[in-house]
């Protein structure tokens, strides 16, 4: 019965790994194999002008393979240049149905993930002022606004709060 594996390999040649991997599958002909994947999503940069979308691997440094595990199989894919091992040692251990359908919904495109909102700031965290005259200072984030990259942070002034806007690179967290 074929499961998934996950191995892993150099990190930046998933792709030359999974190419290099397939065709090794097609020129025997090997019916143990099922799919090959470097789970991926398609992110939209919503900064762009165009709104250029671009890959970004959800696991940089492993690709995910449908197989019969046995020793054959198992000696094909780690003889293969640029792979490191199998997730689980001497004996790799397959992912469970839940982890495959959650990964492939993903990379099938159910989630898509907008590279504008990342931002690493909270309200209500605690976060250290870096630049600008209140360097030295801690305060706690009251306001972000993500397009002009600013924060209204409360800090203690001769103990009172009082809001301070800042940007983004004046503080760290």
């Amino acid at each position: 019965m074929k499961r998934w594996y996950v191995a892993q390999v150099y990190a930046g040649y998933e792709e030359v790994v999974l190419k290099d991997l397939l065709r090794r599958i097609n020129e025997t002909n090997d019916q143990r194999f099922g799919q090959v994947l470097v789970p991926s999503v398609r992110l939209k940069n919503f900064f762009a002008v165009d709104e250029e979308e671009e890959d970004e691997r959800l696991f940089p440094g492993y690709i995910l393979i449908e197989m019969e595990l046995d020793q054959a199989t198992l000696n094909m894919v780690t003889s293969t240049p640029k792979v490191l091992k199998f997730l689980g040692g001497e004996k790799p251990a397959p992912l469970s149905i839940k982890e495959v359908e959650r990964i492939v919904a993903q990379v099938a495109g159910g989630v898509v993930i907008p590279t504008a909102i990342k931002s690493e700031f909270v309200v209500g965290a605690e976060i250290d002022i870096s630049d600008g005259p209140f360097t030295g200072f801690v305060g706690i984030v009251d306001k972000i606004d993500e397009d002009s990259e600013r924060l209204t942070v409360m800090v203690s002034i001769f103990g009172r709060l009082t809001p301070v806007e800042l940007t983004f690179d004046q503080v760290k967290k």
